[in-house]
Formats: structure tokens, C-alpha cells, sequence
């Protein structure tokens, strides 16, 4: 099959590949601007991208905003004139003022959900914004919402699949249905996503499940523009996780691969490991605030999400979330980003 580049306005990505967005700390600039540099389109994680400053304890969101900057501009650096974006979850405290950040380092792109991202494009400006949707009524909510209050529609729509990895937007019983049982096949909510970006006039790209070129095939079948694919960038040389986040990757058997209840509430998918035990057991309490996301709870929730995915891409395995995609169990090597954007070229 030809491949044919990803266009979202005057943006232009010759494969049509967006790399997404993986916090904290597993995308930054380096993997961002390896895949901007071979012809794809880079993401960074705003999630605490902050976490290695040194006042973060104290300050987290002043913190993150100033890291965010710092990100942009070195992944522009590497970047060899390619697509730069930012993923920015609506569920996170400081989110307009990280939109706001992003839009003020140059960002070309940003991609947003956990949450449906009803105010974008008052802080956005006039940089490119992509809303993640996971069914046609949350992208229709979406784009009647802005239209309206806005006079904006979205320039490209992300569509997020059950089997894709960190929180995830369905139920348990959804999550089930579609990728155990088969009982769904979501398949058929894609194409009536994409119908509806169509009438927009707006290219999707589908996420979630996508690691091979077969994958993104049946995807263009489906009608789509490209593909969003995530876990396939952490076992690379490039990736900003530590040896031992991508290792526990390619160790990874398909039976380690399960659904955690995140201290948020909502599931998410990650890699069974002696932290994810002890968190059942209650043994994980939380010890500080890093004011990550709008729904937690400190004084109920079970561990916090931010020492658990820090722990984690620092190469603390035993005391990390290893959040992860539903065919992380298919790797077994560290490969290089321009063998992976090769493939899909």
C-alpha cells in the first residue's frame, strides 16, 4: 500500500505518523524530535514534565510551565524542521496555563483529552489543536461547542482506542468487550467517528493497538489519515525513559499486560509488577501533593500517580506505574526511531 503524508493545515508530515504523548517523562524532547527529524510528527508529554526541576516539591506548576518551554525549544533543536507537538490533558491543574506555555514556546501542535477539552481555543491562539475522542457523540459535543462559542473547529481529531495504553477513556466492561471477549468490535465507532470528522472537513488519526505497518493499514481501511502509535517509541534508543523503563518493555509477557484502577478512579493499562501488588495491598501511602490531576483526592487516594510514574521512568520499577499500550508484550529489542518511522514510511 502507498503511504501517503499526514496534512493538518499548512502542517505537513511526510509519514504520517504522530508519536504519542507518554508521561512522565517517557516522551520529551529527545524522542519529540527524533520522530519530527525522520518525517513524523513529535509529541511531549506536558504531564509534571517539571519533575526535575528543583524547587518541584514547592512549586509543580510553575515548575512544569517552565519546563515545558525548555522541551519545545530543544526539541525544535533536533527536530531538523519537523513537527513539533504537545499532549496536554484537560485533567491536570494548570491546564490552561500549560496550553498558554506551549502556545508561547512555538509549539506547532497540541493534542488534548482526559477530559474533553471544551476551552482550547481560547488559550490556543492560532496554533494547530487536536481533541482525543474515543466515540462520534464526544467528537460531535466537541466540535458544535466550539463552533458555536468559538467559530473554531478542530484541525485534526485524535481517536483513541481501548487498547491503548495509560488512562483510558471507556469502562472496564467496555475495555472487556472490545479486547477480550470481542463481544464490540470498535472498528465500527472508528468509522462513524471518521464519517463525522469528514463532514468537518477535518483528518483523524486512530490510536491505540497500532505497532506495525499491517496496523496502520487497516487503519487507512478504516478511513483514517494516520496513525497515532505510542508504545512502539518506548523501546527505542531515543525514547527519554531509563534502560530499565524500556527493559521491563521487552520483558513484558501478554499476560503482564492488565487493567489498573488509577487513583483517579479511571483504569488504565500498565504492566503487572510488585508496585501495582503492593498499591492493592494499600501499601503506598501518599506522602505529598504534586497537584497533578483535578480529580485526586490526596487524603483517600491509594499512592500518588506522580511519585509512582516517576519512580518508574527513573528505573525504580518496584516502586513505579509502568503504563503501557496493549502490545507493549510484542517488544523484544531496543530499535532506533528511523528504523520505526522506515516501516511506516
Amino acid at each position: 500500500m502507498k503511504v501517503n503524508g499526514l496534512k493538518i493545515g499548512e502542517l505537513y508530515a511526510r509519514v504520517p505518523v504522530i508519536q504519542g504523548g507518554m508521561g512522565v517523562g517517557v516522551s520529551l524532547s529527545g524522542l519529540a524530535g527524533a520522530v519530527a527529524a525522520a518525517g513524523g510528527i513529535g509529541v511531549i508529554s506536558a504531564a509534571q514534565i517539571g519533575w526535575r526541576e528543583p524547587d518541584f516539591d514547592d512549586n509543580p506548576i510553575e515548575c512544569n510551565i517552565r519546563a515545558i518551554g525548555k522541551e519545545i525549544a530543544r526539541a525544535r533543536q533536533l527536530a531538523a524542521g519537523g513537527i513539533i507537538g504537545i499532549n496536554i490533558m484537560v485533567a491536570t491543574n494548570g491546564y490552561e496555563a500549560y496550553v498558554k506555555a506551549a502556545v508561547d514556546a512555538g509549539v506547532d501542535l497540541i493534542i488534548s483529552g482526559a477530559g474533553l477539552p471544551m476551552t482550547l481555543p481560547a488559550f490556543s491562539g492560532s496554533v494547530k489543536i487536536a481533541p482525543i475522542v474515543s466515540s462520534r457523540k464526544s467528537l460531535s459535543v466537541i466540535a458544535k461547542y466550539w463552533d458555536k462559542k468559538y467559530s473554531r473547529k478542530p484541525d485534526l481529531v485524535v481517536i483513541e482506542g481501548p487498547e491503548a495504553g495509560g488512562h483510558l477513556g471507556f469502562s472496564r466492561e467496555d475495555i472487556a468487550a472490545y479486547t477480550d471477549t470481542r463481544e464490540k468490535n470498535y472498528d465500527a465507532e472508528i468509522r462513524q467517528i471518521i464519517e463525522l470528522a469528514d463532514e468537518l472537513g477535518v483528518p483523524a488519526v486512530v490510536a491505540g493497538g497500532v505497532y506495525t505497518r499491517g496496523d496502520m493499514e487497516h487503519c487507512f481501511e478504516l478511513g483514517a489519515k494516520g496513525v497515532q502509535m505510542a508504545t512502539r517509541f518506548v523501546t527505542t534508543k531515543e525514547c527519554d525513559a531509563s534502560d530499565a523503563y524500556k527493559q521491563a518493555y521487552i520483558n513484558a509477557k501478554k499476560e503482564d499486560i492488565i487493567i489498573v484502577k488509577s487513583p483517579v478512579g479511571m483504569p488504565g493499562r500498565a504492566i503487572r509488577n510488585s508496585f501495582i501488588e503492593k498499591a492493592e495491598r494499600g501499601e503506598c501511602p501518599v506522602k505529598r501533593c504534586r497537584r497533578c490531576l483535578t480529580a485526586c483526592k490526596p487524603a483517600t487516594t491509594p499512592y500518588c500517580i506522580t511519585d509512582a510514574l516517576v519512580n518508574a521512568v527513573e528505573g525504580r520499577l518496584d516502586e513505579g506505574l509502568i503504563f503501557c499500550g496493549s502490545n507493549a508484550f510484542r517488544a523484544d529489542r531496543i530499535e532506533t526511531v528511523a528504523e520505526i518511522m522506515e516501516e511506516f514510511s
